[in-house]
């Protein structure tokens, strides 16, 4: 069976019913994007009818009925045209209760119920790829992971239409691992992975793009985890409930390991002398897997502003070949770094100061680096942690940034 023509489709329809063929013209061009109408998806579907249609082609009038029924005849029209393309199931979303619902909560409710109505109908589909352990969708994709989600909602869609019993996250993990011939024995996830590096590493500042640059390369496979002694030791006292030593005071680098431990990943309670393992710590004592990703995931998330975070990744990157820095140069470098980003005020080395220096001291507590006043180091499973946190902090995905 040919695929449905759009221009033959909009001709037969002004024949039949002229007047919705220009509101079904205007439509399928906001669906279709000019592309085929046989690549349209149900996904495609109910964005342009729950989102593109209510904010972009006729957004309602606040407090009247007149846009929701705009909205309606537009949704009509181009149901009416899909029908006649004999894709039926597409056709009747265009006039279906959900339908009608979410766009009449744009008309009386405003935007904000409109999108929750949308995204609430969305989920329900089934359609939706689910985030997965390898890996989490981004609110801003670019080309290859846009390509990636909307493969993996069309196989969805099948396995759906099917009749299937769909175990979202197994089916959309198995199309995003999988080699796929059409990427040329590629899958979707390296895509996307290797789209979000090229990303990350052309980020702000000429400094900074030079400094990352040989790391996509390096980060484009995962990191196997490493032992965390220090941390384990920690952590396997906790567990057993007993008494710290008080005779004398803890060396710098482990009170800061206690202090990690409890209040940045939550892992102990402290009672006094006594400490506790908190099940999130008990969950990292078993897990050696689990321990390092926690571990190496923090090195990149303290901060309350991005500035800090990026000052982290500066010095993550000039550590992680295991050269030996003074603390002084580490700093001064870090600040050349991220002073190209393009920060205001300009940055100077009394901003880099505090998150570099929390950064080296959070490494040496873990057993990850050597520092003291004349130098900084790190070891082998630091280089590798570096690596871990840098590619983990480089493949996050993509979100708006709230103004508020």
């Amino acid at each position: 069976m040919s695929a449905p023509d759009v221009t033959a489709l909009l001709a037969e329809l002004e024949r039949s019913h002229p007047d919705l063929a220009e509101e079904a013209r205007t439509a399928v061009e906001w669906l279709t994007g000019g592309e085929p109408l046989e690549t349209v998806t149900q996904l495609d579907v109910c964005e342009f009818l729950w989102y593109t249609l209510p904010l972009k082609v006729a957004p309602p009038n606040a407090g009247t009925m007149k846009g929701s029924g705009d909205m309606e005849r537009l949704a009509r029209s181009l149901g009416r045209l899909l029908q006649l393309g004999g894709m039926d199931r597409y056709a009747a979303m265009c006039v279906s209760p959900t339908t009608l619902q979410i766009l009449r909560t744009y008309a009386r409710e405003g935007e904000d119920a409109g999108t929750t109505a949308y995204q609430q109908a969305l989920e329900a589909t089934g359609v939706l790829p689910p985030d997965v352990p390898e890996l989490q969708w981004s609110m801003i994709m670019g080309p290859e992971e846009l390509g990636a989600h909307i493969a993996c909602s069309a196989a969805l869609e099948l396995a759906i239409v099917a009749g299937e019993s769909v175990d979202r996250t197994a089916l959309t993990r198995r199309w995003l691992t999988e080699p796929r011939a059409d990427l040329g024995g590629d899958s979707w996830l390296n895509r996307v992975h290797g789209e979000r590096l090229n990303r990350w590493v052309l980020g702000r500042g000429p400094a900074r793009r030079e400094l990352a640059q040989p790391f996509e390369v390096r980060l484009h496979a995962p990191v196997a985890p490493q032992p965390l002694p220090a941390l384990h030791r920690l952590l396997s006292v906790a567990a057993s409930g007993e008494t710290l030593p008080l005779r004398l005071a803890p060396s710098p680098a482990a009170a800061r390991l206690r202090d990690l431990a409890e209040r940045e990943l939550g892992a102990i309670r402290r009672d006094g002398a006594k400490l506790t393992i908190t099940d999130y710590g008990l969950r990292l004592l078993k897990s050696k897997s689990a321990m390092w990703s926690a571990v190496t995931r923090l090195l990149l998330a303290r901060g309350e502003h991005e500035f800090e975070v990026s000052a982290r990744e500066a010095a993550l990157m000039l550590l992680a070949d295991g050269t030996l820095m003074s603390p002084a140069k580490l700093r001064e470098r870090v600040a050349e770094v991220v002073g190209g980003e393009g920060w205001h005020p300009a940055t100077s080395l009394e901003d880099v100061t505090g998150p570099v220096t929390d950064l080296v001291a959070q490494l040496t507590a873990l057993g990850l680096a050597f520092s003291d006043e004349l130098a900084v180091r790190m070891d082998r499973p630091g280089q590798l942690a570096a690596l871990a946190a840098l590619r983990a902090h480089a493949l996050r995905p993509r979100k708006y940034v709230s103004s508020a």
